[in-house]
């Protein structure tokens, strides 16, 4: 299945009542497999851009998606083996990205969050996942927030390195990457990371969290890291687009 090279404008102002975003969006996909996305711009939805749900093999190349009133991005409901490359979100009300419930071997390359609710959003059972070479940059809350999720269900196997992520956490937030209970087995690695203040920390490690790894980084006009004490060498970790193995589609049919 491809979709390519379309402009749609969502009219926000002339819809009384928003699309939910885990059951629509402007793109809206369910129990699908090998989707591309490319080429594609959404504006001025009352919802979310793009939502796909029990999804595997979704790849998104050079697409933007601005100004909705839910996310810009919002794989979830178990999809698995997801790529986005060189694609954008900004002014969304919500998140520019945002992983909901166990969206796992996921790579986000190369794209830009500006100016959103939130940058990107980690949440529940959302494992094994890759943000790389992304920019993530003014947004009202953290410029990543890996959400609280109790034990067995937090947020874990996840890598961001090489990313720039400045300014955020303007209206609301404590860090520009805040890390809440009980995640483990994050890696932040080789990154630019730029506070609004010198005393905002860079990276925030709440309480219960564990096996967190900061190296590599530059921090700018912040506290480099607040928190539970990161540790010095980044755990091995397989995560990202091609890293799921059968077992992991098993709860997709």
């Amino acid at each position: 299945m491809s979709v390519a090279d379309l402009v749609l404008d969502g009219r926000r102002e002339d819809q009384e009542v928003g699309m939910g975003s885990c059951r629509g969006g402007a793109l809206f996909f369910y129990q699908s497999r090998d989707i591309d996305i490319s080429g594609v711009q959404v504006e001025n939805y009352h919802g979310d851009g793009l939502s796909h749900q029990m999804c595997r093999y979704v790849r998104v190349a050079d697409a933007q998606f601005n100004r909705c009133s839910g996310n810009g991005m919002h794989p979830g409901a178990g999809s698995t083996n997801c790529r986005y490359q060189r694609c954008s979100a900004s002014h969304n009300d919500n998140c520019g990205y945002f992983f909901c419930v166990r969206a796992n071997h996921i790579t986000v390359e190369d794209c830009r969050f500006d100016r959103n609710g939130t940058g990107i959003s980690i949440g529940t059972r959302d494992c094994h996942n890759l943000i790389t070479g992304c920019s993530v940059r003014e947004n009202r809350g953290p410029g990543i927030l890996v959400r609280r999720s109790p034990s067995p269900v937090e947020v874990h196997s996840c890598v961001i390195r090489d990313c720039e992520i400045a300014g955020n956490a303007r209206d609301r937030g404590e860090a520009q990457i805040a890390i809440e209970a009980a995640a483990h087995d994050i890696v932040i690695q080789d990154s630019t990371i730029t506070g609004t203040s010198e005393h905002m920390p860079g990276i925030h490690i709440g309480r219960d969290v564990r096996d967190v790894a900061a190296v590599g980084n530059r921090y700018v006009n912040c506290v480099p890291v607040v928190g539970t004490e990161p540790m010095s060498r980044p755990p091995e970790i397989v995560c990202g687009y091609g890293s799921a193995v059968d077992a992991d589609f098993r709860h997709l049919g």
